[in-house]
């Protein structure tokens, strides 16, 4: 991927699920009594943490509960759950302002005065920030916002008023009328470069991530849904079945990328794939970039369709050839002819590279078919990356070097595949879900291998669930599988990049583990051969996905805005807060 993708990328670490409120609710309290100790000076600690739950606790759970069906009356969108989340990291920020206030109140003798300052503060700042995801989420007017966006700070107000004597209601709403000018302004600065680029509002992104994180709402698809455009990709399809007819295994490539990230849009493809295959299910990495990640997860379901079809019309035969490799530049195709149709598996390694594009891949695929093939599953290995630090080299990208490279030796190995002598087909298979996760870069599916034997001779195709692979641990594997030709494939799923911009394989676990594990599931597999017959087919399928360059216009805006987005925001912080000293001073 390129800079700016992996940037854009590296913004998975903030995707994560809230936690079950009802659960936090205990902790709320536990939180605001602590903070109530150690920032109020009544003379009995019991009383500070009666205090701490009354200005920080109560105010949370009452913005709750209530933000919700009040913005609702009021025209908007918020739910309990995002309700809940909302108060619940406005409740931070007050504990933090306040541990701040009475450390610095402890060292500089500022009093009790000082820390209630800093808590009118806080209160006017979770004004702001409320005020801003609701516009977001709601898309209603700052007035109409402002109602809902005022609970927990109108509560706070009023608790301090009843159990302190007094709130400066003036102060107070002064402040907030100067933070929410910064909101406007930051709204406003942040939006514009979105639509100018690409005429979608950036609030419509914000709502998504709110509502992904708050509830695994699919929103987030819907503002990626804007910005994408409909593209027709081919879905291949190898299936093996027993000489009884019942599906051993199946091979599903569609000409798609598994992203952008977690389970958001095709990001979780191998895993449905799998799901909904008789037999054990191969799901390698196709020549697709990111410009061909699916917008949403309804865009799989057109894919497993497309390759329903594709299966329906497969014609079996048990003739295949033994497996060659051919090599061109630093491109290597490993390849089998099964009836007049090719399986051609490409790989960089030990050379870094990251993904194919598609207009590459149908070149190759093209290539490939002049030898007189019929159908052709052209599979990415995906199996050696340096991670971010290769840059813009190591795509394949149209032009290149190495997209030249391809096309010579899937050309090459397709005419050889069709000159070789057939034999009949056996086939085994096996498949380990492992104990690893996506915290260790290996996706639900685990390991699965197959073994191709014909006229004795084994070819060994190994599929990992993850997202591309250390450099040199491609080689290991190899050397440990016991079979005459093999090749290691990653799925390419970024479930795991929910951990990390790269989490590939072999960067997380231990890889003498991974080889040992390997070792034992093509020894697995190789017990499973037995006589089988296979096909090939393809279909086309019409889906939605992110169109060519806009990935990077998405990456180079959203990074563009983090940057600027930053810089305003310190800016406008800086004004409110010096305007809020004026404030202080004046009054």
């Amino acid at each position: 991927m390129t800079r700016s993708q992996g940037d854009l990328a590296a913004l998975s670490r903030f995707v994560f699920r809230a936690p079950d409120w009802s659960a936090s609710l205990f902790f709320t309290l536990l939180v605001a009594a602590a903070v109530g100790v150690a920032a109020f000076e009544s003379g009995f600690f019991l009383d500070d943490a009666y205090l701490g739950m009354m200005y920080i606790g109560v105010p949370t759970l009452v913005a709750a509960f209530l933000t919700a069906p009040i913005d609702r009356r009021l025209g908007g969108q918020f739910t309990y759950n995002r309700s809940a989340l909302l108060a619940f990291l406005c409740e931070l920020i007050v504990v933090a302002v306040l541990v701040v206030a009475a450390a610095l109140a402890a060292i500089g003798g500022f009093g009790q005065s000082f820390v209630l300052d800093a808590l009118l503060v806080a209160l006017a700042s979770i004004f702001a920030l409320r005020l801003f995801v609701i516009i977001a989420v709601s898309r209603r007017s700052l007035p109409a916002a402002a109602v809902p966006a005022s609970i927990q700070t109108v509560v706070a107000a009023g608790a301090v008023t009843v159990y302190d004597g007094a709130t400066d209601y003036v102060l107070l709403l002064a402040l907030c009328g100067v933070y929410a000018a910064g909101v406007s302004l930051f709204v406003f600065a942040i939006d514009r470069p979105w639509r100018r680029s690409l005429d979608v509002s950036v609030l419509d992104f914000v709502r998504g991530f709110v509502g992904h994180v708050a509830e695994g709402s699919r929103e987030l698809e819907t503002f990626f849904e804007q910005v994408g455009e409909r593209a027709v990709v081919p879905v291949t399809v190898l299936s093996v079945r027993r000489l009884d007819g019942t599906q051993k295994a199946r091979f599903v490539v569609p000409m798609v990328h598994p992203g952008p990230i977690g389970d958001i849009g095709g990001g979780n493809l191998p895993e449905r794939i799998a799901t909904a295959t008789d037999g054990v299910a191969f799901p390698p990495h196709a020549t697709a970039g990111h410009d061909f990640n699916l917008v949403s997860e309804r865009e799989v379901g057109t894919l497993l369709d497309a390759a329903a079809d594709a299966a329906d019309r497969i014609e079996y035969t048990r003739s295949a050839t033994v497996s060659r490799r051919e090599t061109e530049g630093g491109s290597t195709f490993l390849g089998q002819a099964i009836g007049e149709d090719r399986l051609l598996v490409g790989t960089h390694a030990p050379e870094p590279a990251d993904d194919v594009a598609f207009s590459v891949g149908l070149s190759v695929a093209a290539e490939a078919r002049t030898a007189g093939t019929e159908e052709v599953m052209l599979v990415d290995a995906h199996n050696c990356n340096d991670g971010l630090s290769g840059g813009v080299t190591d795509r394949v990208a149209p032009g290149s070097s190495r997209s030249f490279d391809m096309i010579g030796a899937a050309g090459r190995l397709s005419e050889r595949l069709g000159d070789a002598d057939r034999g009949a087909l056996s086939v085994g298979v096996a498949r380990d879900g492992t104990e690893w996760t996506p915290t260790d870069g290996i996706g639900p599916l685990g390991i699965r291998a197959a073994v191709f034997e014909v006229c004795g001779h084994r070819t060994a195709y190994v599929v990992i669930d993850g997202n591309n692979m250390e450099p040199g641990l491609r080689e290991r594997l190899l050397a440990a599988i016991d079979a005459d030709n093999a090749e290691v494939m990653t799925t390419d799923t970024h479930v795991v990049n929910t951990v990390e911009a790269t989490n590939q394989v072999g960067a997380a676990i231990d890889p003498d583990r991974l080889v040992d594990a390997v070792r034992a599931l093509v020894d697995e597999a190789i017990a499973d051969v037995d006589p089988v017959e296979a096909g090939m087919a393809t279909e086309r399928a019409e889906v939605t996905v992110f169109g060519d360059d806009r990935t990077e216009s998405l990456a180079a805006t959203a990074n563009a805005m983090i940057g600027m987005g930053g810089v305003l925001l310190a800016a406008i912080v800086g004004a409110a807060t010096a305007v809020s000293l004026l404030v202080f001073v004046l009054t």
